[in-house]
C-alpha cells in the first residue's frame, strides 16, 4: 500500500504544480471557448487541464517504475494504456482548440481502443453462468464500444466546475479499493495493473481539482475527459477480462461482476442523464445532440442550490451507486443496500434543506417589502 499512497501523492503534487502553467500556455493558444447559453460559468475559462494530467502522469510513472509493488504492475499493458492515453489525450486538446467534429472524436476514440487491443487489452470472456468465452471478434467490438461508451459518459458529465473530476476521483477509488482487494489480499497478480492506473488517476484528479473546483480557473476539456475515461475503461476490461474466474473461490464469484459494473454503475448519473436527454428532446422534435438546460445539475441549480452544493449532491449520488457495488463483492448484499440507503438519504437531506432553505429566504422578503 506505502508504494500506491507515494505513487498518488506524487501524480497530485505534480499535477497541482504543472496546472497553474499549462492554464496560461492555454490561454495564450486560444484553448478556450466562448461562453454559450447553456454553460453555467460566467467567465471565459481555459481547456487543456488534460495536458496537466497527462504531463502528471508520464512524470509519476518515469519517477516510480522503480519501486517493487509499482514495479510489478507496470506490464505490456500498461505500456498500451499508456500509449492509447497518450493519443486519445492529443486528439481532446485538438479539439479543445479547434472544436473538431462528432465525427473525427468518434473515429479518434475508435483508434484508441484499437491501440489497447494491440497491446492485448481486450475483454476476453464475459461471467455469464459462468464463464462464456467470447469469439476474437466479438470481443473486440465490445472492447471498442466500451471505450468509447465510457469515453463519453466522462465527457458528457463535465458540466459544472470540479464535476466530472469529482465524479472520476470517486470512480477510481472504488476501482481501486476493489482492484487492490485483489490483488494484494486475494493475490491476483493480473489486478495490479488496474491498481496502478487507477491510483494514478486519482492523484491526477485530486491535484487538477484545486484549480477546477468553484470557481474553476480551468477546465479539463476534451483533453481531460477522453483521457480519464480511456483509463477507466481500460482499467475495467482489464480487470474484467483478464482475471480467470476458476481461480476465484465460489464464495466470491459474484466478485467478477463488479469490474463489468462498476463503470456502469458509477457512471449511473451521467449515463441516466444522457437517456433522459434523448428522450427529452426526441419528444420535442429537436434533435438528440442540441444543447438545453435541462440536465440534473441546471435542475439541481434552479432548486436554488449553489454550484457547491449541486456538485456535492451529485458526489454523493455517485458514491451512492459506487461504493455498494464494491461492498456487494466482499460482503453481504443486506450491507450494500444499507450503505446505498444511508448515502441517498444524506443527499435527499441536502436537497431538501435547500428547498427549505429558499423558501425562508422568499417569505422573509416578501415580509419585509
Amino acid at each position: 500500500m506505502r508504494d500506491y499512497l507515494v505513487t498518488g501523492c506524487l501524480a497530485a503534487i505534480i499535477c497541482y504544480f504543472l496546472t497553474p502553467l499549462i492554464r496560461g500556455v492555454a490561454l495564450k493558444s486560444g484553448a478556450f471557448v466562448q461562453l454559450r447559453s447553456r454553460d453555467v460559468h460566467t467567465a471565459i475559462t481555459p481547456r487543456w487541464g488534460g495536458i496537466a494530467m497527462w504531463l502528471s502522469m508520464a512524470i509519476t510513472f518515469l519517477i516510480v517504475g522503480h519501486l517493487p509493488l509499482i514495479n510489478s504492475g507496470m506490464t505490456g499493458e500498461t505500456l498500451g494504456i499508456f500509449e492509447a492515453g497518450t493519443f486519445v489525450m492529443l486528439l481532446g486538446a485538438l479539439d479543445d482548440r479547434f472544436d473538431l467534429d462528432a465525427v473525427t472524436k468518434f473515429a479518434g476514440q475508435a483508434l484508441a481502443a484499437g491501440i489497447l487491443l494491440l497491446h492485448g487489452v481486450q475483454i476476453l470472456w464475459l461471467p455469464i453462468n459462468g464463464i462464456y468465452t467470447l469469439p476474437p471478434n466479438i470481443g473486440q467490438l465490445i472492447t471498442v464500444v466500451f471505450v468509447m461508451l465510457v469515453i463519453n459518459a466522462v465527457n458528457f458529465v463535465d458540466g459544472l466546475d470540479g464535476l466530472a473530476t469529482g465524479i472520476v476521483a470517486i470512480c477510481a477509488s472504488a476501482f481501486f479499493v476493489f482492484s487492490y482487494v485483489l490483488a494484494v489480499s486475494n493475490g491476483f497478480n493480473r489486478a495490479g495493473a488496474p491498481s496502478l492506473i487507477t491510483v494514478m488517476v486519482i492523484g491526477m484528479c485530486l491535484g487538477f481539482l484545486v484549480h477546477n473546483f468553484y470557481p474553476a480557473k480551468i477546465f479539463m476539456g476534451d483533453s481531460g475527459a477522453m483521457l480519464l475515461g480511456l483509463l477507466l475503461a481500460a482499467s475495467a476490461i482489464t480487470l474484467t477480462g483478464q482475471i480467470d474466474i476458476n481461480a476465484i473461490s465460489n464464495q466470491s464469484q459474484r466478485s467478477t461482476l463488479v469490474p463489468l459494473l462498476l463503470p456502469f454503475t458509477i457512471l449511473g448519473i451521467p449515463l441516466l442523464d444522457l437517456g433522459m436527454a434523448i428522450v427529452r428532446r426526441l419528444r420535442a422534435g429537436r434533435s438528440p445532440f442540441s444543447a438545453d438546460r435541462e440536465h440534473l445539475h441546471h435542475r439541481l441549480l434552479r432548486m436554488g442550490n449553489s454550484q457547491r452544493r449541486a456538485t456535492f449532491i451529485l458526489y454523493l449520488w455517485t458514491v451512492m451507486f459506487a461504493a455498494p457495488t464494491v461492498v456487494a463483492a466482499f460482503e453481504p448484499l443486506w450491507v450494500a443496500f444499507l450503505l446505498a440507503v444511508f448515502i441517498g438519504a444524506l443527499s435527499l437531506l441536502l436537497i431538501f434543506n435547500t428547498r427549505r432553505n429558499r423558501r425562508e429566504h422568499l417569505l422573509g422578503v416578501s415580509s419585509t417589502s
